[in-house]
């Protein structure tokens, strides 16, 4: 009896435990809720979510964010916003459980997590105030209230007697003693009203956090791109392969590879956009609208984009018509000149309006090359996703000391004096791209026929421009591949063999060969600190 008597004891906790973490799930939710509400009223990355993403990402060693980037791609935000929303989830149901025996301990867990993301808000780079922090600390004290109100729907009262008509089998049918209940009624209710509440909440705080968009997306459907002073020249015809399976020539803005930190796309309605320039050896500082930029002389350019966190063989790689202002002429305007002729900077520090900082060399920009502030992409402004209004394009140096998109900033400056946010993370201060080449077809593991097997690819080295592409089959002699023609040094290059194929596995490797007589090396290493390096191979078996 006394062991029977010991199980009747402790049996009764575990039905509201599982009912309080119920609890603070619902009290977790509703503090997301008000939070994303309070964040439309103050601006979309203040939200807790988003702020801790943020943080987390500029906390991740280099070596974790090459390698979700490498197998997430560019969903890897996505991953890390339903990673964080896991974690929270976990979190609330153990805060909801403790809240039980423990209503104010529970409580406080859930304000001190909110103080987390108030403090991840304030933080930010790109924040200006301290009203940074009111989604989360309001979101939280919302959740902690509710949580508080839910887990007292469950403590124990005395049962009326004329709702102890399960009192002759010494329980309640719920797990409770016949002599303690819990209001049941109430708390269905409660919970109820407080999913429903949070979720209309939640709605209520996407929709206006969408329509602050609106604006910015506004401006962009009114912009008219204006014919080009110096346009590109059309694309040769025989730089474009028909070749089933190669990249196209010309990437589409819908294909064209994102990589970046933001978790939320920055919206910037180019009516209000203004860039600054200024800093070390800038004699006259500048301030210019979009509309100031469109009525300068526009160029039009093919130029290939690269991400220092392409793996060999990988797809951030991309080809686009881009137009916009001549940097160099822009600086010069503003009494800047390269380190080559006496200029006193020799970094040039880019800033977004989510505050990325992006170092590039001075001495590149200015060199002669097509280095732009961009406003239109393939024919058409900027998509935000690539950084409307503005953003940097120049050719022959990877993204990360170059593109920056969302612009809003330029500072002349040193690179003894400034270490910009890349840079702080063990990336290199200068990276130009290394020459690299792909096979797009056959695909890794494929199955084609015996006989003639159209092998074909990408390959680019832009600047400098590809003088030659050579496949080797097995440990065979490196055959040289056929070129399309090319468009400019800056864009990439197709190209094909026809190979004829024999029965068993085989493994195809490229190499490309640059204008400098460089030839690609095939010492393998990480995309860190300067872009990754190496042969790219696929092994396919002939049938």
């Amino acid at each position: 009896m006394r062991d029977e008597e010991k199980d009747q004891r402790v049996r009764p906790g575990w039905p509201r435990l599982a009912l309080g973490a119920l609890s603070g799930v619902l009290a977790g939710f509703a503090s997301l809720a008000v939070a994303e509400l309070v964040a439309a009223a103050v601006r979309p990355q203040s939200s807790p979510v988003v702020a801790v993403g943020e943080a987390s990402i500029d906390a991740t060693p280099a070596a974790v964010k090459d390698w979700a980037i490498s197998r997430f791609g560019t969903d890897d935000k996505l991953v890390l916003q339903l990673g964080i929303l896991v974690v929270l989830a976990v979190l609330a149901l153990v805060l909801g459980a403790l809240a039980v025996r423990f209503q104010r301990v529970g409580a406080a867990g859930v304000v001190l997590f909110g103080a987390v993301g108030a403090a991840a808000a304030v933080s930010r780079p790109d924040s200006s105030s301290l009203t940074d922090a009111l989604p989360s600390v309001v979101g939280a004290v919302a959740g902690a209230l509710l949580l508080y109100k839910l887990v007292g729907r469950l403590a124990a009262v005395r049962r009326s007697s004329a709702s102890t008509s399960d009192s002759a089998t010494g329980e309640a049918g719920d797990g409770l003693p016949a002599s303690e209940g819990w209001d049941r009624r109430g708390f269905v209710l409660a919970t109820a009203s407080a999913a429903a509440a949070s979720a209309a909440v939640g709605a209520v705080g996407r929709s206006l956090n969408a329509s602050r968009g609106r604006d910015a997306m506004a401006s962009r459907q009114r912009v008219v791109l204006p014919s080009p002073v110096s346009p590109a020249q059309p694309v040769p015809k025989r730089a474009m392969l028909r070749v089933p399976g190669v990249s196209s020539f010309v990437t589409p803005n819908s294909h064209f590879y994102r990589v970046d930190t933001a978790l939320v796309v920055p919206k910037v309605d180019a009516t209000a956009w203004r860039l600054r320039i200024h800093g070390k050896g800038v004699l006259r500082p500048g301030v210019y609208s979009f509309d100031d930029l469109l009525r300068r002389e526009l160029i039009e350019r093919d130029i290939t984009l690269t991400c220092v966190s392409n793996e060999v063989g990988g797809p951030y790689a991309g080809n686009a018509r881009w137009i916009g202002v001549r940097l160099a002429d822009l600086l010069a305007e503003c009494g800047v000149k390269p380190p080559s002729q006496g200029g006193a900077a020799d970094q040039l520090v880019s800033r977004s309006v989510d505050g990325m900082t992006i170092g590039s060399p001075v001495e590149d920009v200015m060199d002669g090359r097509d280095a732009m502030l961009a406003l239109g992409m393939n024919g058409e402004p900027l998509p935000f996703d690539h950084g409307f209004p503005v953003r940097m394009v120049v050719p022959g140096l990877y993204g990360f000391v170059s593109a920056c998109k969302w612009i809003e900033d330029i500072e002349l400056t040193t690179f003894d004096s400034y270490d910009p946010y890349w840079v702080k993370r063990g990336w290199a201060r200068r990276a130009p791209v290394k020459t690299a080449s792909r096979i797009d077809t056959p695909k890794p593991f494929a199955r084609p026929k015996a006989g003639t097997v159209m092998v074909a690819g990408v390959a680019w080295a832009q600047h400098r421009g590809v003088d030659k592409v050579e496949i080797r089959v097995d440990d065979g002699p490196w055959l040289e591949a056929d070129l399309a023609a090319e468009d400019t040094r800056d864009t990439w290059r197709q190209w094909s063999l026809a190979w004829p194929a024999t029965k068993g596995g085989h493994t195809l490797t490229v190499r490309a060969t640059d204008r400098t007589g460089a030839v690609q090396t095939d010492k393998r290493t990480r995309t860190i600190p300067d872009g990754a390096s190496g042969w790219h191979s696929v092994v396919v078996t002939v049938d």
